[in-house]
């Protein structure tokens, strides 16, 4: 198959479960995309060497990763932090979707702001399940541990989350 074909395939199938993990790990749009960008140049540079092909979404996961873990390293060394706040295309909308979308924002912003509380590990197992489908085998496989210990890390992050947002919204 012609490499230019084979990565476009690849591209378009696993660009969105690529952002969305990196985009609920960083939560910057912008820095999200750029990764995205690097982790398919990564993919085009390599994927001649990758000998088999039934592992390619592994191989992005794990450069994936490694990509955010290495932006997350600099980010902490600067002591920075970044949330996209992208919320100008609802003030086009009439007053009832404005202020649905604006709850719903409000509830997505409390989930960000409790996962970005929680421990890299609980957050990204919660990340990589709940926004990027993968199976409890997939994470396990990715992050180096037994299936039983996502399973446990996923309960744990679920109970912290029901309990800090019933909280705020009460």
């Amino acid at each position: 198959m012609n490499p230019a074909l084979e990565f476009t395939i690849y591209y378009n199938k696993h660009k969105k479960k690529i952002f969305n993990y990196i985009f609920k790990m960083i939560c910057n749009k912008i820095v999200s995309e750029d990764i995205v960008q690097n982790v398919f140049l990564k993919l085009y540079s390599n994927l001649k060497n990758i000998k088999n092909q039934g592992s390619i979404e592994y191989w992005l996961f794990t450069t994936t990763r490694n990509e955010i873990y290495s932006y997350l390293n600099k980010k902490r060394m600067k002591n920075e932090r970044f949330i996209d706040e992208d919320i100008s295309e609802i003030y086009l909308k009439n007053d009832s979707e404005f202020q649905k979308e604006l709850d719903l924002r409000e509830v997505k912003e409390l989930i960000n702001e409790e996962l970005d509380k929680l421990p890299v590990e609980q957050k990204e197992v919660f990340v990589l399940r709940e926004f990027s489908g993968m199976s409890y085998s997939e994470i396990a496989g990715l992050t180096n541990v037994e299936e039983k210990t996502v399973k446990s890390r996923l309960f744990k992050v679920r109970q912290k989350l029901i309990e800090k947002i019933s909280k705020k919204i009460s």
